[in-house]
């Protein structure tokens, strides 16, 4: 009897202890970034006692993806993942995940209302929210001041057309006594994001529907007039030897030739301003920020939503993903969206944020951290700056990148690169249709 007493006694006890509920989330952020995102977390864990976050850094936005699919086949996948962009067409087919919709409908405490339009235009999918925005980003020009003065260009003037900025290259661009380089115009990290962001800058499409956006996408349109001068442009600044590339998708190189001082302007994303600000500091050197140039100033098109989003992943009980809902709304507070914004340079995914930051004069005194929302802001609404969608999108740009290197190589011209690529692109698209569909 006293042993039968003592077993309900601790059932009972038991059922009225608070016992955490604890989520795992694997994110792509490296660096500084992995402290920060662990601060977030301290900050999470302290107002929500009865929840704990393992934050893990799973690797590259590739790599994440690629693990996350491992997880998934373990049954190991983890709460929550933050997965890039263009992995959004592939993770809503993937049939793993909680749709962030779905919360939403469960909870009124969340206004969508509140995220900036070109972002929902990104991550809404025939309606419907599929992830979490967390850390967007878009593409910019960078540039030295201090090398444009020195140059006798003023400034406060970067260039706004491709003709521009291969003048400018050219008049950036120096060589010493022995005829070598030492100093370009221009670097980047020889990646195709770049090249989907100038044409979405320049109003045109790179698949077909609407970018993906009104019905499934079944071919790449991008070898078109825009791809073309795209195209066009770093031929004829490579032939001049204007532009120092990197090896394919090196963010770290392209970063340190600009920092340096070994390239004058950057194409990058705006991640890295405060990277960026600091290193150029440093070098004794003032950074600038710019818009993306477009063919002809008449042009009006915009940036594309960059970055990556979190996704809840399905599989878990019904306690633990709402522990993970609220994670999401957590990081995409206004306090917390500023914190992020300001300690990397990803802008912030919501508009009271902004308001905040611009009432507190932070642009004022911080004005290269405004120009990528400025930017976004003043960009065409349409479906050419929202973004394609498609399945394909890593195998995607790995094309484009080939057919470019084959372009500075030599072996093709841009027109024949061009129309390599997106026949290429559009076999990739079609193989996972069929798969899918």
């Amino acid at each position: 009897m006293k042993r039968t007493v003592m077993f309900l006694f601790m059932v009972s006890l038991l059922s009225v202890l608070s016992f955490p509920v604890t989520i795992e989330f694997w994110h792509a952020m490296s660096g500084d970034r992995i402290a920060l995102i662990e601060d977030i977390v301290s900050d999470f864990e302290e107002a929500y006692p009865d929840i704990k976050v393992n934050a893990q850094y799973s690797g590259s936005y590739p790599e994440t993806l690629n693990k996350l699919i491992a997880g998934v086949q373990s049954g190991n996948a983890p709460h929550i993942v933050q997965i890039y962009e263009i992995g959004t067409r592939l993770m809503i087919d993937s049939g793993v995940i909680v749709p962030v919709q779905d919360l939403l409908d469960q909870d009124d405490s969340y206004d969508v209302g509140v995220l900036l339009e070109p972002i929902l235009n990104y991550y809404k999918v025939d309606g419907k929210l599929y992830s979490m925005p967390f850390n967007s980003s878009t593409a910019l020009l960078y540039y030295n001041k201090t090398l444009f003065e020195e140059a006798g260009l003023d400034p406060n003037r970067p260039p706004q057309t491709y003709e521009e900025l291969l003048e400018y290259s050219r008049i950036l661009t120096k060589k010493d006594s022995r005829g070598n380089t030492v100093q370009y115009g221009l670097t980047w990290p020889t990646h195709s994001w770049i090249i989907e962001q100038l044409m979405a800058a320049a109003d045109a499409p790179l698949v077909n529907n609407d970018n993906g956006r009104t019905a499934r996408a079944t071919e790449a349109v991008f070898n078109s007039e825009a791809g073309l001068k795209i195209f066009e442009l770093f031929d004829q600044l490579n032939k001049e030897g204007l532009i120092l590339n990197t090896a394919r998708e090196d963010w770290n190189a392209a970063g340190q030739n600009f920092v340096s001082g070994r390239a004058a302007m950057n194409f990058f994303s705006t991640s890295d301003v405060k990277v960026f600000q600091e290193g150029l500091e440093s070098n004794g050197y003032e950074l600038g920020t710019a818009f993306l140039p477009v063919p002809d100033i008449s042009v009006s098109g915009g940036p594309v939503i960059g970055g990556a989003s979190l996704w809840l992943i399905d599989g878990h009980t019904d306690e633990e993903t709402k522990a993970a809902w609220e994670f999401l709304k957590f990081v995409n507070r206004e306090d917390q969206q500023i914190r992020w914004h300001q300690g990397t340079g990803y802008f912030p995914v919501r508009k009271d944020a902004i308001q905040r930051l611009h009432y507190e004069e932070f642009y004022a005194e911080n004005p290269n951290y405004f120009t990528s929302l400025l930017q976004l802001l003043l960009a065409k609404r349409d479906f050419n700056s929202a973004g394609a969608v498609i399945g394909v999108f890593p195998e995607t740009r790995e094309t484009i990148e080939i057919a470019y290197e084959r372009m500075v190589d030599g072996q093709m011209t841009p027109e024949e690169a061009l129309s390599w690529a997106e026949s290429r692109v559009t076999e990739l698209i079609q193989e996972y249709n069929e798969f899918y569909q």
